[in-house]
């Protein structure tokens, strides 16, 4: 079975990560925290958490999906969410660690509030996460962590988020070395620009100019990958950071309209 977590917006990519996996044949325990969507500028899912539930278990009629709304700011709640997981179906065989807390903030207006809120949920629980994951797994299992796009070039404007997941893409290697000798695989995927509901028009117009391929990605472009690295094909890949992004950077942009 699956764990994926961040799955709390029809249109997220956590969304289209857990049904490619329950496509695949993959039960399914997802995470969500709704108030934090409440309060970005995209807003939550007008149906609510357990619409995207009910919307998924209609995407996967024959997998069992299962769902635990908790906020990983909480330092108890990746165990919580593991022990969950197992209490539903005994055992965890793959962690897609998806949940992330965004943070507009630039230089300027940083807060110690922010950063530590930020990197709690985005590095602290991740991290917990495998922890806890990697003491109920077999031999045998996949994690997927994901990052961003803040070593391909400067997101200025987003400090506390990129902080946490130049922290991610860091220790990918370090967590893979750990697990390996279990035959554990640990990947981090960075998936792009990815039309999410979150951009305006401006910023897309913006990034496409830099993307070889033309346009922004789609949900289910990163959770193609994703899944892929979750299967069997996949079990000569580990301590990798992915980009699945359209070729984002090789384009020779055009000059901006005027």
């Amino acid at each position: 079975m699956a764990l994926v977590t961040g799955v709390s917006r029809r249109v997220g990519i956590g969304y289209a990560v857990a049904r490619r996996l329950g496509e695949q044949g993959a039960d399914l325990m997802v995470q969500s925290w709704a108030p934090h969507d409440a309060e970005q500028s995209w807003g939550a899912d007008p149906v609510g958490p357990e619409g995207v539930v009910a919307a998924l278990r209609d995407a996967v009629p024959d997998r069992r999906v299962e769902h635990a709304a908790l906020d990983f700011a909480d330092p108890a709640a990746p165990d919580a969410c593991i022990a969950a997981a197992i209490a539903a179906f005994g055992r965890v065989d793959v962690l897609v660690a998806n949940h992330a807390r965004s943070s507009d903030q630039a230089l300027g207006a940083l807060t110690a509030a922010e950063l530590d809120l930020a990197l709690a949920v985005n590095v602290r629980a991740t991290l917990l996460l495998v922890q806890a994951y990697a003491a109920q797994a077999g031999d045998g299992g996949r994690v997927i962590m994901m990052t961003s796009g803040q070593y391909r070039g400067p997101m200025p404007g987003e400090l506390p988020y990129i902080a946490g997941k130049g922290a991610l893409h860091q220790v990918t290697a370090s967590l893979a070395a750990a697990l390996a000798p279990r035959g554990i695989t640990v990947n981090c995927v960075d998936p792009g620009p990815t039309d999410t509901g979150y951009a305006t028009p401006e910023v897309r117009a913006e990034a496409v100019r830099h993307i070889a391929l033309g346009r922004w990605g789609e949900p289910d472009d990163a959770a193609r990958l994703i899944a892929w690295l979750c299967s069997a094909e996949a079990r000569w890949i580990t301590g990798q950071v992915i980009g699945s992004t359209g070729g984002e950077g090789l384009a020779i942009p055009s000059p901006p309209p005027t």
